[in-house]
């Protein structure tokens, strides 16, 4: 490090003494950033295999499908590595591994439906007003291409403890244990993903090939959709598509939109390429649908839900790179050759451990307060409201009457000028508190949450943000800067702050301004957003012409959510005219705009 670097480093450090990294100067808290990533890097990243990945003794003779085009499992992302993110692998950990031993003695203190129904039952909607109710669609469909744990069975379950006079409609509240993997040490328990770990569109494609086979049409690379731009039903009368669990009327929204823009992209690359086959046309527009998918959500869908200057920044740096000399020479001192072009691009690496989604990822996505327990409809054309529902109106085996019941254009504008919950305490929907499943199961939701995160060994708040060199929070009233809540808290956990578990310190901890979620959650983010990224050799050595097409690379530079929408539905085009993202508020059409 040159002298001036030197220098730059301790003037930051002191300032972080004094301010935090979203009170800084942009470029300043920008650094503080990337240098919690590159320390996360180092720190926080373990892997769980058992027993390890078994290396590959000559990644040459990898068979040219396996290496040309993403493989439906997520095998042979990399090459020395075949397994590697592979559907079936094990969730890894970013905390140590004798740190994230499920806490036995306090499995059920407090009882998670007392959780539920204390701290987290919603009794006035609180809304996220910067956002549309698209911003609650999107991370469940991109959740549904992340991660799935196996499904336990009724023969092997938790007992919550219910308190006395609760309105639970059975005499025990039973959940499920989630299937562990085989063990040869004394380690943690550890769990498979059924779905890849890649960043590569699985929920609409499918994680094996006969799924994606059943989705295919056999013609031009494309896949089935119907006349009306509606999925195809599968034999149990639900929509036919890649992964569709917790199924409801946003899922079905966004799953068809991106098989039509999977079919957008094919009748592009086949004007440069008439001669390709059904199979290659497939392939390279999967690649480039993943990859829009992914900067969807990397530059567009995350600043606007963590709506700051410097993590805005930070995202289009993590996909663009810094743009101008005069930044570079700031940032030189961290040697990080990301910043320069980008990840997407980049060389690929997988830091301190073999790539993998984390159980602490999976506990920072519990998001289910975005979601409202009741929709409004309305029509374009006048702005007018044309209908209401419930959730369970909107979800499950309903969710097909009312995708056929309004038109998708009535559909995405309504979600438009709605907004979403916001991810507080006391806006948990009170629909999936007591959600019954289409084989007649009733689960609380919320309940489920909080045992999932501790049945997995996610630490307890404090503990989470000790081991991301965060500071330990001392008390009740300085984990919220609400009274109420703080005295509500502290009566549920009588008193013990150290047994706060994590998704509710985060629904209570006050918000960096702009931030739809806690800073808490956004520092496991921090590592995990840009690991989804570097360690994929499809966003790194090729993400090139030879893989995506110079028209693919092409659209996916010149794309967003907005130009998607627009372009399979272009009726929208006056609601959606003047907005920086498709997920903030949209215009009022027609008489509603008066």
């Amino acid at each position: 490090m040159s002298k001036a670097n030197s220098l730059f480093s301790d003037l930051l450090d002191t300032l972080e003494e004094r301010l935090q990294w979203h009170q800084l100067p942009t470029f300043l808290g920008l650094v503080g950033l990337l240098r919690f990533r590159n320390e996360y890097r180092e720190k926080n990243l373990f892997d769980t295999e058992d027993p390890p990945l078994q290396k590959n003794p000559d990644p040459q003779t990898t068979p040219e499908e396996k290496v040309r085009y993403r493989t439906f499992d997520g095998s042979f992302n990399d090459l020395n590595y075949p397994r590697m993110g592979a559907a079936g692998t094990r969730f890894g950990r970013n905390f140590p591994l004798d740190k994230v031993h499920p806490d036995k003695a306090n499995m059920m203190n407090p009882s998670p439906r007392l959780i539920s129904q204390r701290l987290l039952t919603r009794h006035v909607f609180q809304p996220i007003r910067g956002l549309n109710l698209l911003a609650t669609a999107w991370v469940q469909f991109q959740v549904h291409d992340w991660f799935a744990h196996k499904e336990g069975t009724a023969a092997d379950s938790h007992n919550i403890p219910l308190e006395q006079g609760d309105s639970w409609p059975e005499e025990r509240m039973r959940v499920p244990r989630t299937p562990s993997e085989p063990a040869s040490n004394d380690g943690p328990p550890t769990y498979a993903n059924l779905n890849s770990h890649w960043w590569d569109g699985s929920q609409i494609y499918g994680s094996d090939a006969n799924t994606a086979a059943k989705l295919r049409a056999g013609f031009d690379g494309k896949m089935k959709i119907g006349k009306t731009a509606l999925l195809p039903l599968d034999v149990d009368g639900v929509e036919l598509t890649g992964f569709r669990d917790n199924w409801w009327v946003g899922l079905s929204m966004l799953h068809a939109l991106f098989v039509s823009e999977h079919n957008a992209i094919c009748d592009r690359i086949k004007l440069e390429n008439p001669d390709w086959s059904d199979e290659k046309l497939f392939q390279t527009a999967r690649l480039v649908n993943a990859a829009l998918m992914s900067k969807i959500h990397t530059t567009d869908w995350t600043p606007a839900v963590l709506s700051h200057p410097t993590t805005t920044a930070a995202l289009r740096i993590n996909w663009f790179g810094v743009a101008g000399e005069d930044l570079q020479q700031i940032f030189e001192f961290l040697d990080d050759s990301d910043l320069l072009g980008g990840i997407v691009g980049s060389d690929p690496d997988h830091h301190a451990a073999p790539f993998s989604l984390t159980e602490e990822f999976v506990a920072i996505y519990r998001m289910h307060p975005l979601m409202p327990d009741d929709y409004t409809f309305y029509a374009l054309a006048t702005g007018q409201q044309i209908g209401t529902a419930t959730l369970p109106e909107v979800s499950l085996s309903n969710t097909r009457q009312i995708m056929e019941q309004y038109a998708l254009r009535d559909l995405f504008y309504s979600f438009g000028q709605q907004h979403p919950g916001a991810l507080r305490l006391y806006n948990y929907p009170r629909h999936l508190q007591l959600m019954t499943k289409d084989d007649g199961t009733r689960i609380d939701l919320a309940a489920v949450d909080i045992l999932r995160d501790r049945e997995r060994g996610i630490p307890r708040y404090n503990d989470f943000r000790e081991m991301l060199g965060m500071e330990r929070i001392t008390s009740f009233v300085e984990l919220t800067d609400n009274e109420q809540w703080a005295k509500e808290i502290a009566a549920v956990y009588e008193g013990n702050i150290d047994l706060v578990d994590l998704m509710v310190g985060a629904f209570a901890e006050p918000l960096i301004p702009g931030f739809g979620f806690s800073e808490t959650a956004f520092r496991i983010a921090i590592l995990m957003a840009s690991r989804r990224l570097k360690s994929d050799r499809f966003f790194t050595a090729n993400y090139d012409e030879e893989s995506y097409t110079k028209s693919g690379l092409k659209w996916v530079r010149d794309n967003s959510m907005l130009t998607v929408i627009l372009r399979h539905h272009p009726a929208l085009e006056p609601a959606l005219r003047g907005l920086k993202t498709a997920f903030q508020p949209w215009n009022r059409s027609g008489a509603a705009q008066a």
